[in-house]
């Protein structure tokens, strides 16, 4: 795992770990942003229409704000090039513990910024304290996703269900014609699988973020920010040990 030039696209069991506990990690952002705020973080097509909507209405002021959510998640998805694709294309080791540790510190943000009150009450809209915590949330999936998106070729994305339930259906009819199409049935059926399971553990983790966030409001935040510190603990422990 990340030895030498190599990113973490290869399905070695640990990076499969790594994907899944994105994913899941990324189930319980979104519904922690959904219940703090009442908004899906990670759902920038939405924010383009509501961007539409309110200019139909001739509302600028809530235009630039809702402009300002994709632009937060393309902020982060540029930072994740710089530190990732860009040393991939240079033939240079990427440096993923950059990516997962602004993750982290990002989490840890989040996570001390609600209890210490700076978002307002959990669950009530407050415009300015909802739309900051909404950016930070924004920020982070777009790194998140970024970065695993680059290094898989757009295989695994785990931020967001959309693309990857596209991807999900256009496998499995290359699976089911198989037969007739020339493909690499073990590859097809792996990234299938794969697939599969990042839908699967987004899903879990937005039930398991429900009942959290539900109980305990934004303390709730302390899990992913846990596994943010995790998974930036592994990204230095491999970037040391590989050189």
């Amino acid at each position: 795992m990340l030895s030498g030039k190599n990113s973490i696209a290869q399905y070695s069991p640990s990076n499969v770990a790594i994907w899944l506990v994105m994913s899941f990690q990324a189930g319980l952002l979104n519904i922690g942003g959904f219940f703090a705020g009442h908004l899906f973080v990670s759902h920038v097509t939405g924010f383009a229409s509501t961007f539409g909507m309110a200019l139909v209405e001739n509302n600028f002021k809530m235009a630039l704000e809702i402009a300002g959510v994709p632009i937060v998640f393309l902020i982060g998805a540029m930072i994740s090039g710089f530190f990732v694709d860009l040393r991939l294309k240079l033939n240079k080791k990427p440096k993923y513990f950059i990516t997962f540790g602004i993750i982290f510190i990002l989490t840890l943000l989040v996570f001390i910024g609600g209890v210490g009150g700076f978002f307002g009450e959990f669950g009530k809209v407050s415009e300015a304290s909802s739309y900051n915590l909404l950016l930070l949330l924004c920020l982070i999936c777009g790194i998140q996703n970024g970065t695993i998106s680059i290094v898989s070729r757009s295989v695994v994305r785990t931020t967001h269900l959309t693309g990857i339930t596209t991807d999900l259906g256009l496998g499995l009819i290359r699976m089911l014609y198989s037969s007739r199409v020339q493909i690499n049935e073990f590859e097809e059926k792996r990234a299938t699988l794969m697939r599969l399971g990042l839908i699967s553990f987004f899903i879990l983790g937005s039930a398991f973020g429900a009942l959290i966030f539900s109980e305990f409001g934004f303390w709730g935040f302390g899990i992913p920010m846990s596994i943010a510190g995790a998974l930036f603990y592994l990204m230095v422990y491999f970037h040391i040990k590989t050189g």
